[in-house]
């Protein structure tokens, strides 16, 4: 991940002001501390935060259309970015950057391409022909991402609050999924998948349908120019990560660059059942595997930090984001730039504790839809920021745009907590990966209920 930072429309485009932005700039450096860009058109400034995944060598931001009169500066991955090149052959690219693409399909498409991107991103995109400008996130805001608005009427984006709050009459946090237009003057929604409108589905279970489309999603986001790794607590969700990682990683181009050996990575107290449980799987994978421990005042220490990366007070995401922060530090300090992690799935699979609780199939397929709306304040903030303070990038395959399809089309019923039928939460998941033939996991651990550890203060049916 990197970090961005635009102000548009300032009516200000002296040497003092410029200086002011890259001052801003520079409070995100620690998302992207291996470059910093700035373009400036007038009173309009880009600049740019570099985290190098992909082309480290050449693909600095901002990034440019053929002419430079497009000019984008972007937070995310394309993962769908060679076949989208390939559409573009018209189109001359400066550099390997899979970002680049975002400039080119703007030329083709105008505002009308956003739901052509397979990745997740937080953008900006200047048309310097008539100073007009878009910014765009992500379906889920897996990327985070802010505006704000000057009291001279500047437009203020940001990937974290600090790099605008003190510039700002008013700020609040970019919606997932939509597109701010300077042209229109305000946001539009352009993902608007059939699960949005949170009218119950009906499509039967297919587990081998369900299972290919997390495969696909995972292999995806195997698509890096750095060393990378995953992270594994001993869980279902971040075990079959790290098991379909395991399985498709040999025939990719970073095996071939990096090796076959994966690495996994956990986190606890001494002696914690995470730790235990992590080490079981990793044996089972064959992956080197890195264990680290943290003491309980080592994790009160952190607490300041915690908060300052995470800009959230709440004490559920500060709790969990944690030992996320400690575990990211000593993994970049490894080498490793990227890791992918199992965040999302028990807000689509109904994994939480008063799941239990669903009065019926179509309470339980509002609530998944909600707690998927909602990820961008909670999981994916964690996620991001406590990762993105120490220059550490995590993809999360779960929030796979594609993959979400597929697993909210599914009806409800199956996804129900069925003691009487031996489902136990997130059944519909394990299923699929309860491969006789070739075992992804041992069984204890696609069928030991490992209920989230959050505590729900209040259960939503009693």
């Amino acid at each position: 991940m990197c970090g961005i930072l635009a102000v548009l429309g300032c009516a200000d485009d002296t040497q003092g002001k410029r200086v002011r932005v890259l001052e801003l700039s520079r409070r995100l450096k620690h998302r992207g501390p291996d470059w910093s860009g700035m373009h400036q058109v007038g009173d309009c400034y880009l600049s740019h935060q570099r985290l190098a995944i992909i082309d480290p060598a050449s693909g600095d931001q901002p990034l440019y259309n053929e002419d430079k009169s497009i000019v984008v500066t972007v937070n995310g991955e394309i993962y769908n970015h060679e076949q989208l090149r390939a559409q573009l052959s018209s189109h001359t690219f400066r550099t390997g950057s899979d970002c680049e693409v975002i400039a080119h399909l703007y030329e083709e498409h105008g505002e009308n391409f956003i739901d052509m991107l397979d990745g997740v991103f937080s953008f900006v995109l200047l048309d310097t022909r008539d100073n007009s400008f878009i910014a765009a996130r992500d379906a889920i805001g897996v990327t985070p991402m802010y505006v704000g608005w000057g009291i001279d009427g500047s437009v203020w984006i940001s990937s974290e609050m600090k790099g605008l709050n003190d510039d700002c009459e008013h700020f609040e946090i970019f919606p997932p999924g939509h597109l701010y237009s300077s042209k229109e003057g305000g946001f539009k929604r352009w993902y608007n998948p059939p699960w949005f409108s949170e009218v119950i589905p009906s499509v039967p279970y297919d587990p081998l349908a369900l299972r290919k489309a997390f495969e696909k999603a995972v292999t995806k986001r195997l698509m890096t120019d750095v060393p990378f790794g995953v992270l594994l607590s001993g869980g279902l969700d971040s075990s079959l990560v790290a098991a379909v990682t395991v399985r498709h990683l040999a025939g990719t181009k970073a095996a071939k660059r990096w090796g076959t050996k994966l690495h996994s990575f956990c986190v606890g107290l001494e002696g914690s059942p995470d730790l235990k449980a992590a080490k079981e799987v990793a044996n089972y994978l064959g992956t080197m595997h890195h264990e680290f421990t943290f003491t309980v005042q080592d994790g009160i220490d952190a607490i300041e930090d915690v908060i300052y990366h995470t800009e959230t007070y709440d004490v559920t995401t500060i709790r969990a984001s944690t030992p996320m922060f400690l575990m990211s530090r000593k993994i970049k300090s490894l080498g490793v730039k990227m890791v992918i992690s199992g965040e999302g799935s028990d807000e689509i699979f109904g994994g939480y504790l008063y799941f239990h609780k669903a009065p019926n199939k179509e309470e339980l397929h509002r609530e998944t839809c909600q707690k998927i709306k909602a990820l961008h304040q909670y999981d994916c903030l964690r996620a991001n920021k406590a990762t993105s303070a120490w220059g550490l990038e995590a993809r999360v395959p779960f929030l796979d745009k594609e993959f979400i399809n597929e697993a909210m089309s599914i009806d409800p019923e199956w996804k129900m907590i069925r003691p009487d039928l031996g489902r136990i939460e997130k059944w519909v998941l394990r299923k699929a990966f309860d491969d006789e033939e070739q075992p992804f996991l041992p069984k204890v651990t696609v069928f030991n209920s490992n209920l989230c550890y959050i505590n729900m203060l209040i259960e939503k049916w009693n």
